[in-house]
């Protein structure tokens, strides 16, 4: 059977479905999927992939190239395509993909409800799919895969970025380091820089060379620098990355504490430690899923909340303090001690 995957964007959420890809992929389903540009980068070379169809994103939307990447669609086509993004624009590509049977979630479970209509199959969720990733793992019972609680996340070869990030780390003189990531998508949901730099200053007494490296991406440079500024000496900024060489960068890490973003569910997908910082979204339905990862939060009054402005939630992060952080970090950082990483 051939299944197309519709999962747009973010790179949290893509990384969020890779699960049910490789559920998909195990029970023996050839496999596309259709994605906005910037999450591309993790199913190109992808090995559960069969076909990527970028499509044009939303903010930067061009006609012709929406009608070739629609033409790509169709001209292999799928006897399934599975909307895991509830919105009306996952629902048009699943739609319009002429696939024999298109599922989605049902109604109440979906982002913009009325775009059920264009479903011809609707999925409810069980109680049990509490988390984002069982949420999209439970719309496979449509096609009869029970897989809620799996936590595989295949990944595209990296072995030529770990190369890259090896001698970048060289350069850094780091072995041993723990990585603070300030930036994201959505301000509303991030730490002030000033409060991850203070955290660098109350981490760097953790034990002799543990180094603290600002990771940052796109855009995001300025931000770094506040970062370090404010750590006063204590950490660096990290040398420009891919996503894909974050991910080995990542791998290398002690620890990771980041907010609710890309960065933070990439880490949980490889298994390194992390602390996430949470306020208007909920760490139970998208958070860190080891037992032994910690989350920090507070709750504003509209939470959970997923408006990238809101007046409720505004400077909710803020109110997170540095030592609530610090003690979070110390305690992830003695459990990874008697835990087993793979190999880098």
């Amino acid at each position: 059977m051939r299944a197309l995957v519709v999962r747009l964007s973010a790179i949290g959420d893509v990384v969020h479905t890779l699960p049910a890809l490789h559920a998909l992929r195990a029970h023996g389903h050839e496999v596309g999927w259709v994605v906005e540009p910037a999450a591309s980068v993790l199913l190109h070379a992808n090995p559960a992939v069969g076909e990527v169809v970028a499509i044009p994103s939303s903010r930067r939307f061009r006609l012709g190239e929406a009608r070739a990447a629609l033409r790509q669609v169709r001209a292999r086509p799928y006897d399934v395509a599975l909307d895991f993004q509830g919105l009306w624009k996952s629902a048009a590509w699943a739609r319009l993909s002429g696939a024999h049977r298109v599922i989605g979630f049902a109604r109440p479970w979906r982002r913009e409800p009325a775009s059920s209509l264009l479903m011809g199959e609707h999925v409810p969720l069980p109680d049990a799919a509490v988390h984002v990733i069982d949420k999209n793992l439970a719309l496979l019972r449509a096609v009869g895969i029970e897989a809620l609680g799996r936590r595989e996340f295949p990944l595209p070869d990296t072995r030529a970025e770990a190369e890259r990030v090896a001698a970048g780390l060289a350069r850094l003189g780091m072995r041993d380091f723990v990585i603070l990531n300030p930036g994201g998508g959505w301000a509303s949901k991030l730490w002030p820089p000033e409060r991850f730099g203070e955290l660098g200053r109350s981490l760097r007494d953790l034990g002799p060379g543990l180094g603290m490296i600002v990771s940052f991406g796109p855009g995001e440079e300025a931000l770094a620098d506040r970062v370090v500024a404010a750590s006063g000496g204590a950490a660096v900024k990290s040398f420009p990355t891919t996503l894909l060489e974050y991910v080995e960068l990542a791998r290398r890490a002690r620890l990771v504490v980041a907010a609710d973003t890309g960065t933070l569910h990439l880490a949980c997908a490889i298994g390194t430690p992390v602390v996430g910082l949470f306020g208007p979204t909920d760490p139970a339905r998208n958070g860190p899923f080891a037992s032994s990862d910690r989350v920090v939060r507070r709750v504003p009054p509209c939470a959970p909340c997923h408006r990238r402005v809101c007046p409720v939630h505004q400077g909710v992060m803020a109110e997170i303090p540095v030592d609530e952080v610090a003690a979070a970090a110390r305690d992830r950082l003695a459990a990874a001690l008697s835990e087993v990483r793979p190999a880098v």
